[in-house]
């Protein structure tokens, strides 16, 4: 029985008329700018951009459409991120970047009747921005969640927070906060975290100092945040009580594939730029695209888009079915990562001297590509965990066949 791949005609219809937008409304914003999202007007740039989308009928394709979003699966958005990303600036203009776009998939599927109302409803029509704050300084939680040592106390009425967090991208100017805070046990211990809503002008909540990153497309900045005595009434409570870790996996399986989805139109970008390069310009008596060692990269560039594109379907695929995906998400999001910082080096090699320059977008892509090897958990930690669970796999079989 043959498997059809091809999407909806209102997908299809809705890529198109993304990438129309993309190309008239925010590259030459991005260019003129240099990709940084904050010389460029940082939340007024945002307001005029997501106004612009809706009028173009291509805001926010993930959320749900009682808020105004197309309501698309997994697989449906795979293809419109994609051309949303092929600008720095288009998952801001889409309402789909990082990390309100993940909040708004959270929120949607777990978050009650009168959370939805307070805190999805604005976030999802772009009245407000989020942020989530779990990466702690060390020895506190990162790749290693269990590590957690922000400490949510219990009182009359709700809870007392008291803590630190840092790298919480999009904080400052955030409306409200998705804090994960230790409801009981010690730091190492698996389980015991519990997820809190709290909006942003709450006592005992401060936003600090901006991080310095590479990347200057994310609006809102990697801040450091502290709580200090914060208190989170229980209808703040998102999810259950103690099962915070459990909660956060509907968000961040999906929220690693839409990352893929964003930087691979990022890295697209690059490899078209490179490939009418290397057919405008000649040396060595030919046209750069016939030259063999030049074909390989560009050759290589093909691959790396097609294998991330088939890896992500059948992540998207297996997260659509019910499936948590753990396997396919790290997967996707490890190979993804890495071919799309060898994408764009090969296209910045490809194109000599003004790969290096601002003449091209070359350099900030990679700029901005490079901390996707980090963020959403380091290659080096998906890999552990793949191959923990193959192990694991292969244990439980070798013991199956000694009974």
């Amino acid at each position: 029985m043959a498997i059809d791949l091809q999407q909806e005609p209102h997908v299809r219809d809705l890529v198109a008329r993304t990438r129309d937008f993309i190309e008239s409304h925010v590259l030459p914003i991005e260019d003129r700018h240099g990709g940084d999202i904050e010389a460029a007007g940082g939340d007024t740039l945002r307001v005029q951009l997501q106004q612009a989308a809706r009028e173009a009928g291509v805001f926010a394709p993930h959320a749900p459409t009682e808020y105004g979003g197309h309501g698309l699966s997994m697989t449906e958005r795979a293809p419109v991120f994609e051309a949303g990303g092929y600008s720095l600036f288009g998952p801001t203009a889409l309402h789909i970047g990082a990390p309100d776009e993940g909040n708004i998939h959270m929120l949607a599927l777990i978050a009650d009747a009168r959370q939805r109302e307070e805190f999805l409803a604005p976030l999802a029509r772009g009245e407000v921005r989020s942020a989530f704050a779990m990466t702690e300084p060390a020895p506190g939680a990162g790749s290693d969640p269990a590590a957690l040592t922000t400490a949510a106390e219990q009182v009359a009425g709700g809870w007392r927070i008291s803590g630190t967090k840092h790298f919480i991208t999009g904080a400052d100017g955030a409306g409200f906060f998705i804090i994960m805070a230790r409801t009981e046990g010690a730091p190492g211990d698996r389980g015991g975290a519990t997820m809190f809503l709290a909006p942003a002008d709450s006592d005992g909540l401060t936003v600090g100092r901006h991080i310095t990153t590479l990347d200057r497309a994310m609006i809102g900045g990697h801040c450091e945040v502290t709580f200090d005595e914060l208190f989170v009434p229980d209808e703040n409570v998102l999810g259950e009580v103690g099962q915070g870790y459990a909660g956060a996996q509907v968000r961040l399986g999906p929220a690693r594939m839409t990352h893929v989805m964003r930087w691979l139109g990022a890295a697209r970008r690059a490899h078209d730029i490179a490939v009418d390069y290397a057919v405008r310009r000649r040396g060595f008596g030919s046209r750069l695209g016939d030259l063999g060692m030049v074909q390989k990269m560009i050759a290589d560039n093909e691959i790396d888009i097609a294998a991330t594109r088939a890896l992500l379907m059948q992540a998207c695929h297996e997260l659509d079915s019910g499936g948590t995906a753990d396997d396919a998400t790290s997967i996707a999001k490890t190979f993804g990562a890495e071919a799309v910082g060898r994408i764009v080096d090969n296209a910045m090699q490809i194109c000599g001297g003004l790969g290096m320059s601002e003449d091209l977008p070359l350099a900030r892509l990679s700029r901005e590509v490079r901390p996707f090897r980090v963020y959403d958990g380091p290659s080096e930690v998906h890999r552990w965990a793949i191959a923990k669970r193959a192990v694991r796999r292969a244990r439980t079989a070798a013991e199956k066949e000694q009974q």
